[in-house]
């Protein structure tokens, strides 16, 4: 049985001082959750959260992290810079990166295996644009994305890592891929990994829903075979709201 993972991505959003009173609020909230917490704030708030969290069920992730260890890479911060403030996760190739700031599918496989080597579990972004689901792309472009990410790991490495289907089309629009879409595509990423790594890397790796999952859709996205959690955004900001969606069983 895989377990479930809930994770949300802050993206440029709170002050350390915020995360803090955020991560109290939510703590209580989700001290009984039957799956992996994991909160991604900026990287600034990083030290801050790292020790607003301890003695909880939450985990820490970072949202992107260089293929580097050291250099001169001036704005970047490393795996291993990540790790010493103890993160966790990491969020690898998310599709703003590769919107906004040139990220490529080369990079996103560079950046997966320096965080398997360091010792973090990356959580690594796929999925279609609206153009290119509506032309009939959508599984060749998820299987490529997916096995051009996961090139040059071991299939008990991949067994180890989190892929999160994000359509696109459904980032922070507020339309949600529905609940079939969403398990047929991921199902699709099953496929692909079991083909390339072996029946015991297909079953173990755990693939989230990344297109606005939220509490009015989340038990209808989570009793899907194939959906393995979610990867959440603008609800995440919220502590009740993320609360019920990482509760949605109880």
């Amino acid at each position: 049985m895989r377990k479930p993972i809930i994770a949300g991505n802050w993206k440029m959003n709170k002050t350390p001082a915020e995360t803090a009173a955020l991560i109290a609020e939510l703590k209580p909230l989700v001290k009984e959750a039957g799956c992996d917490v994991v909160i991604c704030p900026p990287a600034i708030c990083l030290p801050e959260a790292a020790k607003a969290i301890k003695g909880s069920k939450i985990r820490l992730g970072a949202q992107n992290a260089h293929f580097m260890d050291s250099g001169a890479y001036t704005g970047e911060i490393s795996c291993g810079m990540l790790k010493s403030v103890s993160v966790t996760y990491v969020i690898i190739g998310h599709s703003e990166r590769r919107q906004y700031f040139a990220e490529t599918d080369k990079t996103v496989n560079q950046r997966a295996l320096a965080a398997v080597r360091c010792g973090l579990i990356p959580i690594i972004c796929v999925g279609e644009t609206l153009p290119e689901r509506e032309a009939g792309y959508t599984d060749a472009l998820v299987a490529c994305q997916t096995l051009i990410a996961l090139a040059g790991l071991t299939g008990e490495q991949v067994a180890q890592t989190v892929v999160a289907y994000e359509p696109v089309w459904a980032i922070g629009t507020g339309v949600t891929a529905t609940d079939q879409q969403a398990n047929e595509t991921i199902g699709v990423i099953r496929k692909t990994v079991t083909a390339k790594y072996g029946a015991k890397a297909g079953r173990a790796v755990r693939i989230l829903y990344g297109g606005s999952m939220n509490p009015a859709n989340v038990k209808g996205l989570m009793a899907q075979t194939e959906i393995d959690g979610g990867l959440i955004g603008g609800a995440s900001l919220k502590a009740g709201d993320f609360a019920k969606v990482v509760m949605h069983d109880r």
